[in-house]
């Protein structure tokens, strides 16, 4: 049995399947983007886990599984919110305890790099943080505030710029349908133009949906209308027209997508958008169902 105390539900990227998922953190610190159900239940309220408990389950999992795992990810949702004196420790535990780990990544919100200077950054990177997975959701200002994402595109720009001075490698997500239908030709544009002034290594998108129901976006967002798969697709053809990105690899695979899309920006960009094109040309009645529908 792994000596992990969980608190459900967990989430972890799907790159993430095969990584062992060590809580430092319970629930987000920010919690409030109108969009996101992850850690709305009382269960997940935001709380640092104590660094005896992280670092007691660091060295209990090298005791059985030491020599076995090479990934690790820090959970919940943005371990980078604590100090980066806790943080290395942490790394350093995992560096002396699982010695097979190759690489150790977590979610990271921009807000959690504006007190930690560029040399913390660096440290965290040297001390074996390899990858962030930072939802940007748009780089649009408009759509941010109207989704309480109490960032803009400035601060994740910022932030994606420290990480990537670092060397610590960038995975971004943009949410396709976050603006509706009256932004959603300045949110594919600006979040393209946070592509382009960032310069990612990896970058995905999926479809904004609402499992328990739409009430907590719409208060916030009471204009919203959702876009339809037609509307979605022309969506996505503005922002990869938008995208000037050198070795950027990107997806567009999760379950919510219509249209799988999987390439390296700028070298498949055209293909991309040749195929973007094709579904929007297409007739109605061989519209796609989502990937989920699909089994992919």
């Amino acid at each position: 049995m792994i000596p992990i105390r969980y608190v459900e539900p967990v989430f972890r990227p799907p790159s993430e399947a095969e990584s062992l998922i060590l809580p430092v953190t319970d629930g987000c610190s920010w919690n409030k983007c109108t969009f996101c159900e992850m850690y709305t239940a009382p269960q997940k309220k935001f709380l640092a886990r104590s660094e005896d408990e992280v670092l007691e389950s660091i060295r209990l999992i090298g005791q059985s599984y030491g020599g076995e795992i090479r990934r690790v990810f820090l959970a919940d949702g943005d371990a980078l919110v604590l100090p980066t004196r806790r943080l290395i420790a942490i790394l350093d535990a995992i560096r002396t305890h699982l010695p097979a780990v190759r690489r150790i990544s977590s979610y990271c919100l921009p807000r959690n790099l504006r007190k930690k200077s560029q040399a913390e950054i660096d440290e965290l990177a040297a001390a074996g943080l390899k990858m962030v997975y930072v939802g940007a959701e748009s780089g649009d200002d408009q759509v941010l505030a109207a989704v309480d994402k109490g960032e803009t595109f400035e601060t994740t720009r910022e932030a994606l710029d420290k990480l990537g001075a670092a060397g610590i490698t960038r995975s971004v997500m943009i949410l396709n349908g976050l603006g509706g239908k009256a932004l959603s030709m300045q949110h594919a544009e600006n979040s393209a133009r946070l592509a382009n002034a960032t310069q990612p290594e990896y970058l995905a998108t999926l479809v904004v949906s609402f499992p328990q129901g739409e009430e907590r976006f719409r208060a916030g967002f009471p204009g919203w209308e959702a876009l339809d798969q037609h509307e979605l697709f022309v969506e996505m053809e503005r922002f990869l027209s938008g995208l000037e990105l050198k070795r950027t690899v990107f997806r567009s695979d999760h379950a919510s997508n219509w249209l799988v899309l999987k390439g390296t920006l700028g070298a498949d960009r055209e293909r991309l958008l040749q195929q973007v094109r094709q579904a929007i040309a297409a007739p109605e009645g061989a519209r796609l169902r989502p990937a989920w529908a699909r089994g992919l």
